[in-house]
């Protein structure tokens, strides 16, 4: 069997003072998915060290600290990232205060990652979603529901698709 080559990437859980989650918006050829910001690790940097970077770059937040590990994804399946067979995706908490996101880069540049908006959510209007758009993971309303009501996990729950 072959080895699978699968893209290692750190996301954030960011949760504001009222437990909104913000979201970015991925334009994809099939789909629009709101998903947490975060992307691809680098070779030679850690998966905060890429979580740090990925945020400065996307909304523009500098977090301090050691961000927990509460989630843990990994998706199998062509398509799902471009050049690879899947994502191990590996999600941290990061609490802050509510702001407008306005990272390093350029409309443009979030463009050529199929990013084209961001916006803050609230549990209740992800769980009651009826539109045509996805949510990554799908079931996000479920974890996130978790996560508010009972905090931090002693070891990061295993996501699905």
């Amino acid at each position: 069997m072959p080895l699978l080559n699968l893209r290692h990437a750190a996301r954030a859980i960011v949760l504001d003072g009222e437990d909104r989650i913000l979201l970015c918006r991925f334009v994809l050829p099939e789909r629009v998915v709101w998903a947490t910001p975060g992307g691809g690790i680098e070779a030679g940097e850690s998966p905060r060290e890429a979580l740090r970077r990925e945020l400065r770059e996307e909304i523009g937040l500098v977090i301090d600290g050691t961000p927990p590990l509460v989630w843990q994804r990994k998706v199998v399946g062509p398509g799902y990232v471009s050049g690879y067979d899947g994502a191990i995706e590996d999600y941290f908490l990061v609490r802050t205060t509510a702001f407008r996101p306005d990272g390093a880069l350029s409309s443009d540049e979030l463009a050529a990652e199929n990013i084209t908006g961001f916006r803050w959510w609230r549990l209740s209007e992800i769980a009651d979603y009826q539109g045509s758009d996805l949510f990554g993971p799908r079931d996000l309303a479920d974890p996130l529901t978790r996560l508010i009501k009972d905090g931090v996990p002693d070891q990061p729950l295993k996501l699905g698709l």
